[in-house]
C-alpha cells in the first residue's frame, strides 16, 4: 500500500503535519474527525492516489500537528488552519472531504471562503447545534478512550468498546495513535458541536456538496437530511447501509465505491 509521505508546514502560525499521496489530476484534501489522526486515513489517501494527489491533514492537537495549552481549539481556528494549509500546499481549489468534526471544519472554511474549494464531501457531520438534539456519541466515551490510551490500555479499551469493530490493522494503528490527541481539543470540539450552527455553514458554502451518511449511529437523521435539502436543493445525499459513523474503516469497499461515484458526479 502507498503509505504516503509525511511532512510539516507552518501555516496560520502553527506547525501543521500532513500525509501526501502523489497522483495525477486535481488534488483532494481530507480533514479527519475528532480523535482521528491523519494516519488512520492513509488507506483512503492511497486509494485516491490511484487517480489524483491526496493530502490528509492532522487537525491541530492531533497526530503530529502542533498541540498544547497555548492553542485555540475552536472551530474558527481549525477552519482558518485549513484555509492556510490549502493556500500553502495545494493552490488549486481542491475537493475537500471532511469526516465528522472534519466536515464541520470544512463547511465553516468554505462558507467563509467560497473560492477555497472546488467541491465538498461531508461524511456524517454532527448535526447538533443551538436548540438541536445532542450529538449521539457521548463525550465521556471519547474521553474514556483517550485516558485509557494514556494509561497504555488503548487496545483493551477499544476491544471492550460498544463501537462497531474496525479491521485489526487499523484498530492497532488507532490504539497506537490515540495518545496524540489532546483532550483539550476534544472538549473544544464537543462544545462547538453544540454551540455552532452547522446548517448555516452548509447554506453558505456555495460549492457542489455531496453528503455521505451512515445508516447506523444516529449522527445524521432523516429529519436532518430533509432540513439540509431544503437549505441546499442541489445537495446529493447517500446513506450507506450497514455501517456506522466510522464507515471509512468499517467497510472501505462500500465507502470507496461511493467516493468513486462522488468523483464522477462532481466531474472531478
Amino acid at each position: 500500500m502507498n503509505n504516503g509521505t509525511g511532512a510539516h508546514v507552518r501555516a496560520n502560525g502553527i506547525r501543521q503535519h500532513y500525509l501526501q499521496f502523489s497522483g495525477e489530476g486535481r488534488p483532494v484534501v481530507i480533514v479527519p474527525g475528532v480523535i482521528s489522526p491523519a494516519i488512520l486515513w492513509r488507506h483512503v489517501g492511497a486509494w485516491f492516489a490511484e487517480t489524483r494527489t491526496c493530502l490528509v491533514v492532522d487537525v491541530r492537537g492531533r497526530g503530529l500537528s502542533e498541540g498544547g495549552a497555548h492553542l485555540d481549539y475552536g472551530l474558527d481556528a481549525c477552519a482558518t488552519d485549513l484555509e492556510a494549509f490549502i493556500h500553502a500546499k495545494v493552490g488549486t481549489p481542491p475537493l475537500i472531504l471532511g469526516h465528522s468534526m472534519g466536515a464541520r471544519i470544512a463547511a465553516r472554511a468554505v462558507a467563509r471562503a467560497p473560492d477555497l474549494a472546488h467541491s465538498l464531501v461531508l461524511v456524517d457531520p454532527p448535526t447538533s447545534g443551538p436548540g438541536r438534539r445532542v450529538y449521539p456519541i457521548p463525550l465521556a466515551r471519547t474521553l474514556g478512550l483517550l485516558r485509557a490510551a494514556l494509561r497504555g490500555e488503548a487496545w483493551e479499551a477499544l476491544q471492550a468498546s460498544k463501537a462497531r469493530p474496525w479491521p485489526e490493522p487499523l484498530q492497532q494503528l488507532r490504539a497506537e495513535w490515540l495518545t496524540s490527541c489532546d483532550e483539550r481539543a476534544v472538549h473544544a470540539a464537543y462544545e462547538d458541536f453544540h454551540g455552532q450552527d452547522f446548517f448555516a455553514d452548509l447554506a453558505g458554502a456555495r460549492v457542489p456538496i455531496s453528503l455521505i451518511c451512515a445508516e447506523e449511529g444516529g449522527v445524521v437523521s432523516d429529519a436532518d437530511v430533509e432540513e439540509m435539502k431544503r437549505l441546499r436543493p442541489d445537495l446529493h445525499v447517500t446513506r450507506l447501509a450497514g455501517v456506522g459513523h466510522q464507515m471509512q474503516a468499517e467497510n472501505f469497499a462500500q465507502f470507496s465505491a461511493e467516493l468513486a461515484a462522488v468523483l464522477r458526479r462532481h466531474c472531478y
